[in-house]
């Protein structure tokens, strides 16, 4: 074919081949130059024709070639004698370079065959190896028509492995994204982690330090309630339990804590009244505020209720449970009230005593008279009710001094004539009476209420037990009321 084709440039004619749809085209020149140049210019554009057609590099299509050649000849196809010595040829000046006769090693001059692939090699002269790669495949596909189908096949696989590798490539890359994405999750999961571990860890410790510092306020608040109430405590357990320390001092411990968290609840119904009052109202129903140490005082013609004011002065250093008042200097210490659960045995107590067990009307108020003893310094009460709650509250009416003291308790219903006559001696003689707890409902079906209170002087005390709010009906009240020194 190449032989075909050099005839014809030497006959100076152009001529156009189609094999199996590859293009060659040779152009005849009128002198050597313009063959040369023209032979430039077209060995990249037939390079490149080449490998668009085949879908291989150059280099590529002779290896599929030679393996091809290799592997058929005989037997897919038969090149002729003449055929077959340019092949070898061309793959010697691909493999080998232009014939040099010093290098090759003599032939035989009975060796026909190794002559005439010698000489057919001298005839190549000093061709490209590109050139010779070029002229190999397309002398080998106008030999055998099934080369064009086996380099189709190839180029399929090729085509098909070029997938599968992209497709790998592409997973690959999907995996690393992804890898890289869990990364930068799990980072930013254990950064959230730590930080809310630090805010956690932070958060507890604040916690800690503020449960620190509430026991430490509560300690210190029971520390000055104990120490006002220590004696009345003991007195009173000393009297539920005779003969048994143990159960003393529980008792006692109860009641302690008990006394604490009234007084808390009061700091606190004190603390949103003052949210809810106004502020000039505040101003003048309080009194003037006072420093650590000082010891606060109060005046028997004040009306604001002591264990209010007692709670407002919980982080006082030095607190007394009493107001400054403003005349008199008489200090009334705020009362000790707690609660207990043994409500059916203190009825069944008392019910041996008929004068203690009492009926309010309904919408009555009824008021205990209980002068001060001259051998007491302690006031103490107990009482309870059957099904319903009843409002209670003590109140302090000082002696007026050109009245001789009653030494009886006695029992008054307001609304009474006897009750009206003691108010209009009570109006012509002008008593002083001071508030020392509020009236309030209490729900004395569930507990036993009891409380102490410090004598602040020579008078009576008022236990007010009020059921003006029913109107259906009347609660029988069970009671006891003594004096401790």
């Amino acid at each position: 074919m190449m032989e075909f084709d050099r005839a014809e440039q030497d006959n100076g004619k152009i001529e156009k081949t189609s094999e199996n749809g590859i293009n060659t085209e040779t152009h005849a020149s009128g002198t050597e130059e313009d063959c040369k140049s023209c032979e430039d210019h077209e060995e990249p554009q037939k390079s490149w024709s080449l490998e668009r057609n085949w879908g291989f590099t150059l280099e590529e299509l002779f290896k599929l070639a030679l393996k091809f050649f290799k592997e058929m000849n005989g037997k897919a196809f038969n090149p002729t004698y003449e055929e077959n010595l340019r092949l070898v040829a061309l793959h010697k000046q691909i493999t080998i370079g232009p014939y040099d006769p010093n290098a090759c090693p003599e032939i035989g001059f009975f060796d026909v065959l190794g002559n005439d692939r010698r000489k057919e090699w001298l005839r190549l002269g000093s061709m490209a190896k590109e050139d010779a790669m070029e002229d190999f495949v397309k002398l080998l596909n106008s030999c055998c028509s099934l080369f064009a189908a086996y380099v189709t096949s190839h180029k399929i696989e090729k085509e098909e492995q070029e997938k599968r590798q992209r497709e790998e490539e592409e997973r690959l890359r999907l995996e690393r994204e992804e890898q890289e994405r869990r990364r930068l999750e799990e980072e930013a999961r254990r950064r959230e982690e730590e930080e809310r571990r630090i805010k956690e860890e932070e958060q507890r410790r604040k916690d800690e330090a503020e449960r620190l510092q509430i026991e430490l306020q509560k300690q210190q608040i029971m520390a000055v309630l104990n120490a006002q109430t220590a004696v009345q405590f003991q007195q009173y357990a000393k009297q539920q339990y005779p003969e048994n320390p143990n159960q003393q001092q529980l008792l006692i411990r109860q009641l302690q804590e008990q006394h604490y968290q009234q007084y808390m609840h009061q700091a606190l119904r004190l603390q949103q009244k003052q949210q809810d009052s106004n502020v000039n109202q505040m101003s003048e129903a309080l009194p003037s505020p006072v420093s650590n140490e000082a010891v606060p005082t109060c005046n028997p013609n004040s009306q604001s209720n002591s264990l209010e004011n007692q709670d407002q002065q919980t982080d006082s250093k030095a607190i007394h449970l009493c107001v400054e008042g403003k005349t008199g200097e008489v200090p009334i210490i705020a009362p000790s009230m707690w609660t207990r659960p043994q409500i059916k045995e203190f009825k069944e107590k008392v019910l041996h005593d008929q004068d203690s067990v009492i009926t309010v009307g309904r919408g009555e108020v009824l008021t205990l008279r209980v002068p001060t003893h001259q051998d007491g310094s302690h006031l103490f009460w107990e009482f309870a009710t059957d099904h319903y709650d009843i409002g209670f509250g003590l109140y302090f009416e000082w002696k007026d001094m050109t009245m001789p003291a009653s030494t009886e308790t006695t029992e008054t219903k307001e609304g009474t004539e006897q009750a009206e006559g003691e108010k209009q001696t009570e109006q012509r003689q002008c008593p002083l009476v001071h508030e020392i707890v509020p009236v309030s409902r209490r729900d004395s079906h569930e507990e036993v209420y009891a409380g102490s209170h410090q004598y602040p002087g020579q008078g009576v005390h008022l236990l007010k037990f009020d059921n003006s709010y029913s109107l259906w009906r009347p609660k029988v009240v069970y009671y006891r009321v003594y004096y401790t020194r």
